[in-house]
């Protein structure tokens, strides 16, 4: 506190303050101040406020240490932080998506890929290639556009990083129309949105289309949402702010807590849902195949499946209404709560065995949770060992993907332990891809297996070039018909 009331506070001071003037001394002024306080109060209202908050004690907020609040300010600055635990939408289930966390599997000390031996490197690439034996490597090439995005990738406006998600984007409509998942009656949930670049094209290819809804899932905050530009249209756009890991997109009881209108615009028409995205990374592809196979069309079969309430109706009623009857059980049995998956893969290297759905493929060829870390450890060299020959086009593509809130995750490269400068001089860069390749393929077979097992009729193919991203695989299901 710089305040001086005897003499010798610097020239001009005087003795002290005058008669009737605030006692602060402004030290860079080098005399007191020379406002007039209120009667009875030594300091002006300026000085006396400062002086207040100087005998205030700063503490760290338990809810966010990187930031303070005066400690008599506490209580109210809690209900105010931002940091704070704000309520739950209705349609959060903590972890309903996570899968079963098998403790007594998982190694609590992983040893990292880099520390291996040559012996226990050839292993597990033995272990590997047997577990491959039988898969088909030579996925299937499934190069599309769609007429949508015709406009968009003949404008000489987009350059070279626009173009390259534009084709990407063009194929996944162009494999969603081959799979008859274009058109009415359809909720498009698009998972890992970011700011919903998939979901405005699939709108705008269906523009003159009825009865569609679209949600868009993100975690994160996202700036510069696409989402504006559908308000004055029909369509409606729901976003949800939520990790899949909690996403419930039913209404139904699940772990004996009964939870109702979960998501409004699914409760509303009960439309046949798609499940859509653009690499979606890592466990989030396992999250939302298990939020859609697992929570949402077993929780609407269930529903399906409890009896109508009985109600009394005379003949002439009854005969009336035989033929509606029957035509509204032909449609209950055709109806499938979710009608298709499409989903553009990524970043296997993020990939989490708790989350993972294809654990009992793993299990069925003899490998476990410590094999699937290395597995997925090595998936990342299947696009870092073209790392020298594709710098430039990757900074350039990774500069737009910062810009979108990382909306995209192609190339990601060794920040992955990739498998460091010690595994270098045993396999050649050929080498080291064609593991990665193999590594993603098995993984993503685990994927198909849990659909086929699930009644989805399953694939894998190419839907983009190499040239365009490395990340170029695309999975897709629908449900199988049955005879």
């Amino acid at each position: 506190m710089a305040e001086r009331e005897a003499a010798g506070g610097g020239s001009g001071s005087g003795a002290g303050p005058l008669p009737g003037r605030c006692a602060f001394f402004v030290q860079r002024k080098r005399r007191f101040c020379k406002m007039v306080p209120a009667p009875g109060r030594r300091f002006c209202g300026e000085h006396g406020q400062q002086e207040k908050e100087n005998d205030r004690k700063r503490i760290p907020c338990p809810l966010d240490p990187k930031h303070t609040v005066y400690e008599d300010q506490l209580q109210k600055h809690l209900k105010k932080c931002n940091s704070r635990e704000k309520p739950k939408p209705v349609y959060f289930v903590q972890d309903i998506n996570a899968g079963v966390k098998e403790v007594a599997e998982i190694p609590a000390n992983q040893v990292t890929l880099s520390s291996l031996s040559k012996e226990e490197l050839e292993n597990l690439i033995i272990k590997l290639k047997k577990a491959s034996n039988g898969l088909e490597l030579d996925l299937k090439e499934q190069v599309l556009s769609h007429q949508a995005l015709e406009e968009a990738l003949n404008d000489p406006k987009n350059g070279d990083s626009a173009f390259k998600h534009l084709k990407q984007q063009a194929s996944i409509l162009g494999n969603m129309e081959k799979l008859h998942l274009l058109g009415p009656g359809r909720c498009f949930v698009e998972f890992g949105a970011g700011r919903g670049k998939l979901s405005h094209w699939v709108d705008i290819a269906l523009q003159d289309t009825e009865n569609i809804q679209f949600l868009l899932v993100e975690r994160a905050t996202t700036r510069f949402k696409v989402d504006g530009k559908h308000k004055k249209r029909d369509s409606i756009f729901e976003r949800l702010q939520v990790d899949i890991q909690h996403l419930c997109l039913s209404h139904c009881v699940f772990r004996f807590v009964y939870f109702s209108d979960k998501v409004p615009i699914l409760e509303k028409k009960k439309l046949p849902v798609v499940g859509i995205g653009k690499h979606l990374c890592g466990a989030a592809t396992d999250l939302a195949l298990r939020c859609l196979v697992e929570s949402y069309a077993t929780c609407c079969n269930e529903e399906d499946e409890e009896p109508a309430p009985k109600r009394t109706k005379n003949k002439a009623e009854g005969a009336s209404n035989s033929s509606n009857d029957d035509d509204n059980e032909g449609n209950k049995e055709d109806f499938k709560p979710v009608a298709g998956i499409v989903i553009a893969l990524c970043c296997h290297h993020k990939c989490d065995w708790t989350h993972y759905v294809g654990r009992e493929f793993f299990r069925s060829v003899g490998l476990g949770p410590v094999e699937f870390h290395y597995f997925q450890r090595m998936s990342s060299w299947a696009t870092c060992g073209m790392r020298g020959t594709i710098t430039k086009a990757s900074t350039n593509e990774e500069s737009e993907d910062h810009t979108t809130n990382t909306e995209e995750h192609d190339q990601i490269y060794s920040k992955t332990g990739t498998g460091s400068d010690a595994l270098q001089g045993l396999l050649t860069v050929e080498e080291r891809k064609e593991i990665g390749s193999l590594c993603k393929l098995v993984i993503d077979h685990g994927r198909i297996r849990y659909l086929q097992h699930r009644g989805y009729k399953a694939a894998l193919q190419y839907y983009t070039d190499s040239s365009v991203s490395l990340e170029n695989v695309l999975l897709t299901a629908v449900p199988e018909t049955t005879t």
